[in-house]
Formats: C-alpha cells, sequence, structure tokens
C-alpha cells in the first residue's frame, strides 16, 4: 500500500493540538491535523489577554470580557474583585477551537476528521498512525464524561467511516484528558487522576451582569472543588467539578443555577469531560510521540483553567518535534516538558497546594473567600494571572500575604 508520509501528525484539534499544528505548519512542515469532532469541552472559557498577545488571537475570537470576579462563600458572603487594569476573556469553546483549526489550515496544515485508533510501525521503523474518517457530526445534548456514567470515549459522536494510515516521522498527542495516544504511547499516563467537569451553555437572561465571572466555593455545589458562571455574550457558562467518581454533577449544576436565580433560563446545550490534576511525569515515549495539553495533564490545579496552558503546551510540543526533525534526536522531545515546566511549574505547584488546603471544608472555604476580600491578595492574584507569571516585583506584598495566610491557618485571624 502506498501510503502518505507526513513530518506530523497531531492527533487532537483542540487548543493544544491546533496551535502546534499551525507553527509547525508555518515553518514549512508537512502536516496532517486529525480531530475526532462530535463533542465541545466543558470549559469556562476564561483566557487572559496575554493569550492574545502570545499567540497573536485577535479580541474578535473573544465573546465577552470580564471585569470583575466574584467568590461566593459557603454563607452566602460574597467577595467582588474587581481587575484593576484590563480585562479576562471569554471564548465559546464551540467556535474558538474550530477557529483554531481554520488558522491552521490556513496555514497549510491538512485538516481531516477522525478517531485515532492506533499507531504501528513499518518495516522500517517509521510511524504508523491509523485512524478512521468519520462524517460531521454534533455533540448530543446532555452527554457527559466519566462520573455521570459515560465513559469519555463514548462522548466523541460522529458516524463510521472508512479506516485509513498515514506515515508520521513525528506525533503529536492533544486528544484530551483520556488521550488514547498518551495511553497507547506514554508510560505512566493511565495512572493519571482527575477532575471532572459539567457545564450548561444557557440563554443570558436580562439583567445579569455580562462583565462579572461568579465562583462558589460552597460545599453544597462541589466537595472538594468550584461551580461557575461566567458570561459569554449572548449565552452562559453554568458549572461544576468536583474529583469524587459518581459526584451527581447534573444535579449539582441544576442546585447552582437556582442559588444563582438562572433555573429557569433556556439550556442550549450541556457537554462534560473530565480535567487532568497535574502534569504527568513523562511527555514523550523517547521516539517520535510527545504529548500536549490535557493530555499531558496541562491544566491549573484549583483553577481548572486549562485554555492557555494548552496553547502553550501545544508550542513547546511543536519546537519538541521541529528539534527532533531538524536533528533526528530524540532526546529533543523532553523539550517540551521542561520549556513548560520552568514557565509554568511553580504556579502549579502553588495551586495545588492551594486547592489541597482550601477546598476541604466549608469552614476552610469561607475563610479562603474571606481571604480573597484582602487587597493585596487580589493584587498578586491578578497580576499572575493577567501576565501569566509570579509577580516577584512587590515582596512587601508577599510578605504581608503570607502572614495574613498563616493567620488564617492557625485560626487567629477574625472571621
Amino acid at each position: 500500500m502506498n501510503t502518505e508520509t507526513y513530518d506530523v501528525v497531531v492527533i487532537g484539534g483542540g487548543p493544544a493540538g491546533a496551535t502546534a499544528a499551525n507553527d509547525l505548519a508555518k515553518a514549512g512542515r508537512k502536516v496532517l491535523l486529525l480531530e475526532r469532532g462530535g463533542r465541545i469541552k466543558p470549559c469556562g472559557g476564561a483566557i487572559p489577554p496575554q493569550a492574545l498577545k502570545e499567540f497573536d488571537l485577535p479580541e474578535e475570537v473573544l465573546v465577552a470580557k470580564a471585569r470583575a470576579a466574584r467568590m461566593i462563600a459557603p454563607s452566602g458572603r460574597a467577595v467582588d474583585m474587581p481587575i484593576p487594569i484590563g480585562f479576562v476573556g471569554l471564548v465559546d469553546r464551540k467556535d474558538f477551537d474550530e477557529w483554531l483549526r481554520q488558522r491552521a489550515a490556513a496555514s497549510g496544515a491538512v485538516l481531516k476528521q477522525g478517531n485515532y485508533l492506533k499507531l504501528s510501525r513499518d518495516a522500517d521503523g517509521t510511524a504508523i498512525v491509523h485512524y478512521r474518517e468519520t462524517a460531521a457530526a454534533t455533540a448530543a445534548e446532555g452527554d457527559v464524561a466519566g462520573s455521570d456514567g459515560l465513559n469519555p470515549s463514548e462522548v466523541a459522536g460522529g458516524q463510521a467511516g472508512v479506516e485509513r494510515q498515514v506515515r508520521a516521522r513525528a506525533i503529536i498527542g492533544a486528544d484530551g484528558a483520556n488521550s488514547q495516544v498518551a495511553k497507547h504511547c506514554v508510560p505512566g499516563a493511565d495512572k493519571m487522576r482527575y477532575v471532572f467537569a459539567y457545564h450548561e451553555i444557557v440563554r443570558t437572561p436580562e439583567g445579569v451582569d455580562g462583565e462579572r465571572c461568579d465562583v462558589y466555593y460552597q460545599g453544597r455545589v462541589s466537595p472538594d472543588f468550584y461551580g461557575w458562571v461566567f458570561p459569554h455574550g449572548d449565552t452562559m457558562s453554568i458549572g461544576v467539578g468536583s474529583e469524587i467518581k459518581g459526584f451527581p454533577l447534573r444535579r449539582a449544576t441544576a442546585d447552582l443555577r437556582k442559588i444563582a436565580g438562572l433555573g429557569e433560563t433556556e439550556t442550549l446545550r450541556c457537554e462534560g469531560a473530565p480535567l487532568p490534576l497535574k502534569p504527568l511525569a513523562k511527555w514523550d515515549n523517547g521516539r517520535d510521540v510527545v504529548l500536549a495539553g490535557d493530555a499531558a495533564g496541562c491544566v491549573a490545579p484549583a483553577s481548572g483553567e486549562g485554555i492557555y496552558y494548552a496553547l502553550a503546551g501545544g508550542r513547546f510540543a511543536a519546537e519538541a518535534v521541529e528539534a527532533l526533525l531538524a536533528t533526528g534526536k530524540a532526546t529533543s522531545l523532553g523539550i517540551a516538558r521542561r520549556k513548560f515546566m520552568k514557565a509554568h511549574g511553580r504556579v502549579f505547584w502553588a495551586l495545588g497546594l492551594l486547592q489541597r488546603f482550601w477546598y476541604t471544608s466549608d469552614a476552610r472555604r469561607e475563610k479562603f473567600v474571606k481571604l480573597c476580600a484582602d487587597p493585596d491578595i487580589q493584587d498578586l492574584t491578578w497580576e499572575s494571572y493577567l501576565h501569566k507569571r509570579l509577580v516577584r516585583k512587590k515582596p512587601f506584598a508577599h510578605v504581608r500575604v503570607f502572614l495574613k495566610d498563616v493567620a488564617h491557618l492557625l485560626g487567629l485571624a477574625k472571621a
């Protein structure tokens, strides 16, 4: 059989895969971007202005701009965190991901819809990617991955098609938290832990603040994560997450809608998926496969933020593959994880500590929301989020925040 050969096959057309495909195609590489289609990831859709600048995203991809966040404690106490300068961008993943894929195609990547099946080798050891080409499909309303009884692989949608295969000098696995590429090729990927997320996209009713993101730290909404109500212009994303297997995400979301006064709003679609809890210890197979985005575990603890980190992971994966193709050295694939962890590992570590401590009880969640009212904490939070770096230029603010944290941990702070 005369099997076509690509420099790179990118499996998964979300932000990570589409960014990697775009970068490599612009560099002159022959790229196949394989997107299974048929589902939309549940996501609040928040991205910082840094993402627009760093990844050449026009503001037209945004459906809303948030100028503040509101943190709601178990008692109902609300703390507003206005953004001093700038905004948090909001996207609808249904349109945003497709825009990224079309940009990659315009840069020269070949875009096909199909489900990855397996990887084999030909006589000279070159990877052969097997996939089933599928017709266009849309996600079925109400599909939920994981904790409401559906396996993530069952949420794919699509119609059975022709099985095809292509040769690949390199492969980027960007096929989500339940990555089959990772499970087939990278040791330890099958041990990944997840938070299961579910959201409902609803029609925005009149009178709702379209420039504020609401975050609910309440055990009745989620016993170990949080719930959110994020504006998307004419629509809103209302959702919850939890690591507890079997936790009733649909029911919790219905409760959240009632709490937020949105129980009677029109529901347009429902989506669910697992979110990884921490980056994998290894992202490549030491030969010709490297992971990116959720497949590599690049979702921030505590916040669940994934879009910016998927974009960054996709770019680092592209750089690693470009180095592999240029030098032939398989060790080049390690570039992706090393660069990501150098840039963001400390933030992930800090957010992991935050989640493990503050999200464990309503008493702690109450104190956490109170801390969010502190001007120093708000200042450092927005500086770090908007610019995607830990703030080092304000050492005295860090000292004050540390002392306040200790006071709350020891129970010395007033309620």
